[in-house]
């Protein structure tokens, strides 16, 4: 049985990566050892993301490599305040915030590790994709 499940990201700065996952989304450090850090969100979610040194012996060397080709999606309550929240960080939003049909105002981000961050608020869908949930729900 699966008793948790949570993102590690390798980053070459790994205080560098904390302080963005505390500074945008408030998250809180459960652990620090300087070379791994283990960050929980500030609520019941209980969402954890784990970030490990990249060159640190514990990683695989040939796992060692950029992040690509994946994104870290992170719910929250208030998209709108956290892009705005972003914006007067200065941070690179390759996706600017919008609202999209299959049920979701987001934007994304990239933390200081070259992860792609998908902030994501839940809003209603349009009719299309709503009857499309309906459907698959049955």
């Amino acid at each position: 049985m699966i008793t948790s499940i949570f993102p590690t990201i390798c980053a070459d700065d790994v205080p560098a990566v904390r302080d963005f996952y505390i500074e945008l989304f408030g998250f809180g450090v459960n652990f620090d050892s300087g070379w791994y850090v283990q960050l929980e969100a500030p609520d019941e979610a209980k969402a954890q993301i784990g970030i490990v040194e990249r060159e640190h012996e514990s990683v695989p060397a040939a796992f060692r490599l950029r992040p690509a080709g994946m994104l870290l999606a992170i719910e929250v309550d208030d998209v709108d305040a956290v892009h705005a929240k972003a914006v007067k960080m200065g941070l690179q939003t390759p996706l600017e915030l919008r609202s999209e049909d299959f049920g979701q105002r987001h934007f994304m981000t990239v933390d200081p590790s070259g992860t792609l961050v998908d902030v994501i608020t839940p809003i209603p869908p349009s009719a299309e994709y709503a009857a499309a949930y309906a459907e698959s729900a049955e």
